[in-house]
């Protein structure tokens, strides 16, 4: 028997059997909005939760393209942005969450080192 992201082998009286393995819809849709919003890569991902990226990627592909079809009937009929601008979005702004933490950690030590006493003793 040989275990793949995907699929199953078991070999059986010198035959070869596929068995597909079935994700309900509910792990389907967890798996891509941890794609969309946990920033990680979709192969880190994928590895994870022990399913192909090729599969994973074909689950964001379809989640997206039904999020932009209920993007229509959003209240006060007006479409808003669609799920792939929000995922832009979600990636501009972990960016800039890694910039500004790496300017703030600068500034802690830089604050360490200015605040401490000189050795010349300066007043």
């Amino acid at each position: 028997m040989t275990d793949t992201a995907n699929e199953v082998l078991l070999e059986y009286g010198g035959f070869t059997v596929r068995i597909q393995k079935k994700y309900d819809a509910e792990f389907r849709k967890n798996a891509v909005d941890m794609l969309l919003t946990s920033g990680k890569s979709l192969k880190a991902l994928s590895r994870e939760l022990g399913v192909s990226d090729v599969t994973l990627r074909i689950w964001k592909r379809a989640y997206l393209k039904e999020m932009e079809g209920l993007g229509d009937r959003s209240p006060g009929g007006k479409g808003g942005a669609t799920p792939g601008d929000l995922v832009d979005e979600i990636r501009r702004l972990h960016k800039e969450l890694d910039r500004v933490s790496r300017q703030r950690d600068i500034l802690k030590k830089a604050m360490g080192i200015l605040s401490e006493p000189s050795p010349g003793g300066m007043p």
